[in-house]
């Protein structure tokens, strides 16, 4: 009898810093995440935070950059239940609603930025290298 090898996400032993993203739209997950290599850092990406749940890559992930509205779980949730369970990682808000609410419902769940739609490729890569602890970014130098 064969036994079953179950998947698991192929890292290199050293511990590279992933980046997640999470977002149901997909034009908007594609381009982040080619931002996201273009600055050199591992990116994998999910349509949905059950997926991101299911994934296995929970543990590999050094920043997790969420959509606040999403069907099923949304960012937020999805947030809370990571924390819940014991996993603290930087997380980055994206949104396409400018509700205050939202916004302070996202700053008071721990997140390091909430952006709004359409955020600049400066802001998001400057809240990732936050995220990272890695320098920033001047924005007169790029």
């Amino acid at each position: 009898m064969r036994a079953h090898v179950l998947y698991r996400p192929r890292v290199r032993r050293c511990r590279m810093q992933v980046i997640s993203v999470v977002d149901d739209d997909p034009s908007v997950r594609s381009a982040t995440v080619d931002l996201i290599e273009s600055a050199g850092l591992a990116c994998q990406a999910f349509a949905s935070a059950e997926a991101y749940l299911a994934s296995g890559w929970i543990a590999y992930t050094s920043c997790l950059i969420l959509d606040v509205s999403m069907p099923g779980l949304n960012g937020i949730e999805l947030q809370h239940e990571l924390v819940q369970s014991g996993h603290s990682i930087p997380v980055i808000f994206i949104t396409a609603f400018p509700k205050e609410r939202i916004r302070a419902q996202a700053a008071c769940s721990g997140a390091i930025c909430c952006l709004l739609k359409p955020y600049s490729e400066h802001e998001l890569l400057n809240c990732i290298r936050m995220a990272l602890g890695t320098p920033q970014e001047d924005p007169e130098s790029s």
